[in-house]
Formats: C-alpha cells, structure tokens, sequence
C-alpha cells in the first residue's frame, strides 16, 4: 500500500496536486467526463451487441422488506392513492364514461436507491466540479445538477469487473479493498480488454446479497468494500479518461480510507476533480453469472437518471445490451 502523504490534515491537502479536469470542457461545463462519450464512442460500443441479452441494473424500490439505502436515509415509502376500493359503493364517483383506475405516489430520497450522483453532489473547500462556487448548491444545485447529466445521458462501452467472483467468494467483506492493479488483473483474468473511455462496472455482490441476509446483519458494523484511494489509482482514472463508475455499493468506494481515515476521499478525486459520473446501488449478479456463462464481459450500457431540476442525484434503471 502506497502511504499517500505524510499525514495529512484535509482532502485540500492530500488532493493538492491531484489530476483534474477543469476547465477542459470550458468553464460552463456541467457533464464533466460524459464528454468522452462521443457519437463515435456510442457506435463502437453498439459492436459489442452479439446476441440481444438485454439486462437492467436497478435495485427493487418499496418493498416489503426495505429497500437497500445508507444509513443516513430512509427506505422508498410507496402509497396507494386509488384502488378497485376507492370505487365502491359510499367511495368516489366516476364521472360520466369514466374508467376506474388505480393510481400511487411514493416517498423517496432521490439517491435512496440505484441512481446517478450529480457532479456538484460532494466537494472539498469552497468549490465544486469545475470550480463553481459551493454557494451555487444553496436551496438546490444551480449548476452541476443532475439535470444536465440526464439530458446528456450516459451510453458507451460498458465494462464488467467482477470483483467478488475475481476472489472466489459471492460478497466481498465489510472492509474489502482494492485499487487500479486489482482491476487491471481481474480484467486480465476475465479475458476482457480495458479501452478508453470505458463505462467501468465492478461488482461486490453486497447489494445483491441485500434480499438473502437479515436486514439487521446486513447493516451490522457498517461499512462497504470498495476501491481504496492511492495516487496511481486516480492517475488510472485520469489517463483512460474514464467516463463513469458504476458500482452494486451504496457509496461506488470504500466507506471509510483505511490509510488517510476520510470519507467520500473518491468523490472528490474522481468526481469533483475530474468530472467522473458515479451511479450507485447497482444489481449486478444476474448479469455476472451470465458474463462468466458466455464469457462476453463488455456490452452496451445506457442510462439516463430522472430529469430533476437542481438535483444532487436522481435515481436511474441502467439498462445493458450484450
């Protein structure tokens, strides 16, 4: 393991000489690394359909157990608005030719379940993605949003890390680590090449395991595996000007750096600083165990978050074509 710095004491200084990407877009940039995922991109990833398998990636929303959210948030409340029961004798009246009909709405935080992170979601200092002010996050992102990331969408060539199955076991522990050398080897060990501009998807299996476990357990001594930050590893990043992160973990990182102790340390190097678009709270199994079956580990990836203005997130069904 790399000792990134001697002790630091903030994400400014640890990331001071960090890669970034501002500016590269012009200083009115809002989609940050989606600007890799040009006309050309799209249609080399279009060659990779072989056989029409289509796969979504969205994790179920108001279920009966729970749905899979970090602890700071709350689970999707769904409610029925209308029902077969709302026309019965004593209920509401249809109007003349009307048809009954059910209708509901939903409670939901809009990164409670697998969703897209808006550029301006998580930052260090006085300054978010592109150097906009932090200011500009008040009462509602007013540049940076979601929004921009949905009317933009995310489509390219999308690539499969398996993480979990790359050791051997279904879940990766708690507290499991890795970096840019383990994904380079388990991408040899797949036989699956890693090209520009690549939408990288690395599975752990933890939010799968989610239905399967006691919901206690599972958020028992909370904290996720995921990749562990180190300066080569945002360089990695930086120089395959990777697009999108996509993850089955609820934070796309480990919870808590084990060597500096910061939080949200990959937000900031990949995402404030170079413009990558994080989704989060995958699925990932069904389509692993079909990847390991067929041995194809690339595909089409397209998603598209829900369009809410001023949004620091909005939730998203990634859709993959093989």
């Amino acid at each position: 393991m790399t000792d990134p710095t001697s002790d630091p004491a903030s994400i400014a200084e640890l990331l001071h000489d960090s890669p970034s990407n501002w500016g590269r877009w012009g200083e009115h940039d809002e989609v940050g690394a989606l600007n890799f995922l040009t006309p050309d991109i799209v249609l080399q990833a279009a060659r990779t359909i072989r056989s029409g398998k289509t796969f979504t990636l969205q994790a179920p929303v108001g279920t009966d157990k729970g749905d899979p959210t970090t602890l700071s948030r709350t689970s999707a409340i769904r409610r029925q608005v209308a029902d077969a029961s709302t026309w019965y004798p004593g209920g509401r009246e249809l109007g003349p030719g009307a048809p009954k009909f059910a209708d509901d709405a939903i409670d939901i935080y809009l990164q409670g379940t697998t969703q897209v992170d808006a550029l301006g979601h998580a930052w260090y200092g006085d300054q978010i993605w592109n150097g906009y002010d932090e200011t500009t996050t008040i009462g509602g992102l007013d540049v940076a949003s979601v929004a921009p990331l949905a009317r933009h969408g995310i489509v390219g060539r999308g690539v499969l890390l398996d993480m979990a199955r790359h050791r051997g076991v279904e879940v990766l522990g708690k507290r499991d680590t890795f970096d840019d050398r383990d994904l380079e080897a388990c991408a040899a060990a797949q036989g699956v090449e890693l090209r520009p501009h690549d939408i990288i998807v690395i599975r752990t299996g933890v939010i799968g395991s989610y239905w399967s476990r006691d919901r206690d357990e599972f958020y028992a001594d909370w904290s996720e595996p995921g990749l562990e930050y180190r300066p080569e590893l945002v360089k990695w990043f930086h120089k395959r000007e990777i697009p999108c992160l996509v993850t089955d973990t609820m934070g796309n990182e480990i919870t808590l750096d084990p060597t500096t102790g910061f939080k949200l340390l990959l937000h900031n190097a990949l995402m404030r600083n170079l413009g990558i678009v994080m989704t989060e709270l995958t699925v990932l199994d069904e389509l692993a165990d079909d990847c390991a079956a067929d041995g194809q580990w690339d595909f089409l990836f397209a998603a598209a978050p829900i369009l809410v203005e001023k949004a620091a997130g909005a939730p998203v069904n990634p859709i993959v074509i093989k």
